[in-house]
């Protein structure tokens, strides 16, 4: 995969300012990043994406279009506690796929 060194973001994305979007990633249009996102280099971030919640992302992933990353669990013991989605380097994640956080206080869902 190329890297582009700028990172860029489509003029119709939504990223809070505390997000954190590292070298050359690329935000495609109606994406929406939250506030406690880190994405790091060469990620790219398709088309009305979701990633909210604590999410932390690893170097050169890619994202396909209608994914949702991060938000709140479907189980019904998720009692509102601290946790996260923790992504490495280098992975694909394809259209539409939902990646819930963990349930259990201050665990991660981790790829």
């Amino acid at each position: 995969m190329e890297t582009a060194s700028a990172t860029s973001v489509h003029p119709t994305a939504v990223v809070d300012p505390r997000a954190q979007l590292g070298e050359g990633v690329q935000v495609g249009p109606f994406a929406v990043i939250g506030p406690e996102v880190v994405i790091g280099d060469a990620c790219r971030i398709g088309p009305h994406v979701v990633l909210d919640g604590r999410v932390h992302m690893g170097r050169r992933n890619r994202i396909f279009p209608g994914a949702c990353i991060g938000l709140e669990p479907q189980d019904l013991k998720y009692t509102g506690d601290p946790t996260a989605v923790v992504i490495g380097d280098d992975n694909t994640i394809r259209e539409c796929v939902t990646i819930n956080r963990a349930t259990k206080d201050d665990q991660e869902t981790r790829l």
